[in-house]
């Protein structure tokens, strides 16, 4: 192993640490500064896990890049151990790309700016951390290091909606965001203390992810204690990836939060909930994830369906992708649940599709907002003729949203689909339906606002008129058309040759218990 190898994963945690704390020192009144900053940030992250990624050794297996430093020795026997394995890997690629992304098209943000990519550095950090870990404890840690920021970057530099008969509040978002996922976190420290204590009583109490499966595979947690404690796993990490019915904060959330956020909640946060279900829920407790993963499979393909319903539902662009990130996660819930070495593989590439395509999205209804104000889809009609680069984009986004083949979101779902008729057949014929449903709200989401004529006026909710509205619209800008079409890239790579991403998935795949 070289030096850098013994030290990547340490580095890739520490630079958006100390690049927030060192933000922290700065001038809180030259804006710019503060972005060119966390730009700089953004780009060395991304490197580290562009660099990571392309030497993780596939053929090996197993954890790589393995580093360990005592923190807490002894009878607790706590300690940042650092590892990735194929699940990870791609992960942590997904992360860099969409911060790099978030970082870039927030240069508009111009209330304290220096606040804001602190803590945006900060959330990167915790996601970095989460996959990056092989400790329980400092898994736990940097989950929470990833989660609280959210409170306040959408409850400061977020935006309230109106809607005519109520109006819904950034704060209203905030809050009711960090209630579901600090109850979520409630649910998995009691896992974690009910692990810690089983394993202690077994004489061998630790936290090492690595030695608390090996205790699994010996068979020394029985079947009843397993089968006890997984539901708080998969309800605590379900609860960030979406899990249907724990999933109302996040329509809401992503509605208010600013754009880099949104994009860095749907694309990497929601992950950071099915990624814990698999390494901790499935790793450290396969018993019980058996016996529930029927439970979880229901539950996901409720979320396909009641999420695409949804979707089909609403006017506001941001609540139909929001609703739309509800759906495509069921499929990722699915996939896990088939416990199937095609669908479990499939899972994990839907991770990493939906994560760039949904963060796509929102940079996308981003730069739309900032240029007309308005998401109402019955308003803004032909955008085509305005923002014509814009919404080609936005087109590429939707169809791999649908799953058109040659797009990444085509052979994640094909895979998941796979994995589910070899083990549920007939969720899986619903999952299809939900697929289906997909289809129809996405294609009349391109009709309905970037075809056609623009409205010669707009009424707002005030009953003020705007004569000509639509004839000032530009284009996005040079930075969000380089993000966008840098995502389009990715989409249409991983859609075309998924070989790199899927043989460093499957080898690690093939490792989790069950499969």
């Amino acid at each position: 192993m070289s030096n850098f190898d013994s030290v990547a994963l340490l580095l890739l945690i520490l630079v958006p640490l100390a690049g927030a704390g060192l933000m922290m020192l700065m001038p809180g009144d030259r804006p710019r500064d503060s972005w060119y900053f966390a730009l700089f940030i953004g780009a060395i992250s991304l490197a580290l896990s562009v660099l990571i990624f392309a030497r993780y050794d596939y053929q090996a297996g197993g954890f790589q890049f393995i580093r360990t430093y005592d923190w807490l020795p002894g009878p607790m026997d706590i300690s940042l151990a650092l590892g990735i394995d194929g699940i990870a890997a791609p992960l942590l690629l997904l992360n860099g790309i969409v911060l790099m992304g978030g970082v870039v098209i927030s240069q508009n943000i111009t209330y304290r700016t220096r606040e804001f990519f602190v803590l945006l550095l900060a959330l990167a950090a915790g996601v970095y951390g989460v996959f990056a870990v092989r400790d329980l404890f400092f898994l736990f840690f940097f989950y929470e290091l990833a989660v609280l920021p959210m409170y306040l970057l959408i409850g400061v530099w977020g935006s309230s909606t109106d809607f005519g008969t109520f109006l819904r509040t950034k704060e209203y978002g905030a809050m009711k965001l960090i209630l579901f996922l600090v109850a979520g976190s409630i649910l998995i420290w009691v896992g974690i203390l009910a692990v810690y204590a089983e394993a202690s009583g077994q004489g061998g109490g630790t936290f090492s992810l690595e030695g608390l499966a090996r205790m699994a595979e010996n068979g020394r947690f029985d079947s009843t204690f397993q089968t006890l404690v997984f539901p708080l796993f998969m309800v605590g990490f379900g609860s960030l990836a979406g899990l249907w019915p724990f999933h109302t904060w996040s329509p809401d959330g992503h509605v208010a939060a600013p754009t880099a956020v949104s994009m860095l909640h749907a694309g990497v946060l929601m992950k950071l909930g099915a990624y814990g279900i698999i390494r901790v829920g499935i790793f450290l407790l396969p018993e019980g994830a058996e016996n529930w993963m029927p439970v979880l499979i229901a539950l996901g393909t409720v979320n396909v369906l009641y999420g695409a319903v949804s979707a089909m539902s609403q006017q506001d662009l941001k609540y139909i992708i929001g609703y739309s990130s509800v759906s495509h996660m069921g499929y990722v819930l699915m996939g896990i649940a088939t416990l199937d070495r095609i669908g479990m593989g499939g899972a994990v590439l839907q991770m990493f599709s939906h994560g760039i395509m949904t963060a796509l999205m929102f940079a996308l209804v981003g730069a739309i907002y900032d240029r007309t104000h308005i998401r109402d889809i019955n308003v803004l009609n032909g955008l085509f003729g305005r923002m014509g680069v814009t919404s080609f984009f936005f087109v590429i986004a939707g169809l791999c949203s649908l799953g058109l083949p040659g797009m990444s979101g085509f052979i994640a779902e094909f895979m998941v689909f796979t994995g589910a008729f070899r083990t549920y057949l007939p969720l899986a014929v619903l999952a299809v339906i939900g697929a289906a449903i997909t289809a129809v709200y996405i294609l009349r989401l391109l009709a309905r606002t970037f075809y056609g004529t623009p409205p010669l006026s707009l009424t707002s909710t005030d009953g003020e008129t705007k004569a000509g509205w639509a004839e000032g619209l530009t284009d996005a800008g040079v930075l969000e058309k380089s993000v966008a079409g840098a995502f389009v890239l990715v989409i249409i790579f991983v859609g075309i040759w998924p070989e790199p991403l899927m043989r460093v998935i499957n080898v690690s795949v093939t490792t989790i218990p069950g499969v």
